[in-house]
């Protein structure tokens, strides 16, 4: 169903439904030297992120992570746009996105450019109290907490998605760093697996959905119901579907178009291409 070169498919799709929703998973930052947690079948490439309940409960597992982020974070903090980043910031500045919603947690849209954003679940350059809501920025809690635990500053390892990195060491020394403010758990300002997205960003995704014209989905498996439930109430609202990504979605059975291809050369020849379309 696809032609050769499927960004034709994509102008195509675009100029006959101007004005998309976004949403936009792990697959669009890989360039950007992001890993993303899920092969072509979906499945995860590594051990499941940290959960929620166990964050908030068990101290080794806050030890575990804080640890692990002293090796992942910075990958994550120095990370660039990329060019698929690029051409949906130039994609909005055409009129054709009414709203950018994105699983990502790294902030990479907004630093391409794009204005027109909700960060689904949340940004992991921020940090927050659980206890008393203080906040501050991430690079603070990284820089007090390699202060602290001076010895895990030596290691090195895998990075993983979001902050997080493939480190096995024993971690019961670790010194946890805590609220300046009231001494409660500190906590990246991102929605963990097995924790709810906040109800009104869902809520103000919809609203725009509705009045969209279609919905087009960039490096995402759909494997969480956080994303894949945009797939399944355009489905129920009429609105065609678009997906860019490479291997199977869960929302394959509903998609109008689907481009199993690499995502920054498609997506900036169809910008490129819907450039020149006249408006």
């Amino acid at each position: 169903m696809t032609r050769t070169e499927p960004h034709i498919d994509l102008v195509d799709f675009i100029h006959r439904h101007p004005r998309l929703l976004v949403l936009t998973g792990a697959g669009i930052s890989t360039d950007s030297g992001i890993p993303d947690y899920r092969d072509r079948n979906g499945e995860w490439k590594r051990k499941q992120p940290v959960q929620h309940p166990d964050f908030m409960r068990c101290e080794h597992t806050r030890k575990r992570y804080w640890g692990r982020s002293l090796v992942g974070w910075p990958v994550m903090r120095d990370a660039r746009p990329n060019h698929a980043h690029e051409a949906l910031a130039r994609l909005e500045q055409l009129g054709h996105i009414d709203l950018l919603v994105t699983q990502n947690v790294d902030g990479l849209h907004q630093r391409a450019g794009s204005e027109r954003v909700i960060d689904l679940h949340g940004r992991s350059d921020r940090v927050i109290c659980m206890s008393c809501d203080y906040r501050c920025s991430r690079d603070d809690v990284h820089h007090r907490s390699a202060e602290q635990n001076p010895d895990f500053t030596r290691f090195t390892a895998e990075t993983a998605p979001d902050g997080d990195a493939d480190l096995e060491v024993d971690f019961s020394g670790f010194r946890i760093p805590e609220c300046p403010q009231c001494g409660g758990i500190l906590k990246p300002d991102v929605v963990f697996f097995g924790d709810n997205v906040p109800k009104q960003r869902v809520i103000d995704a919809l609203d725009t959905l509705q009045q969209a014209d279609a919905l087009l989905v960039i490096g995402s498996s759909l494997m969480v119901y956080s994303g894949f439930r945009f797939c399944r109430r355009a489905h129920e609202w009429n609105k065609p579907i678009a997906a860019l990504t490479l291997g199977k979605t869960r929302a394959d059975e509903l998609l109008s178009l689907k481009l199993n291809a690499p995502i920054t050369p498609v997506l900036q020849a169809a910008v490129s291409g819907l450039a020149t379309l006249p408006r």
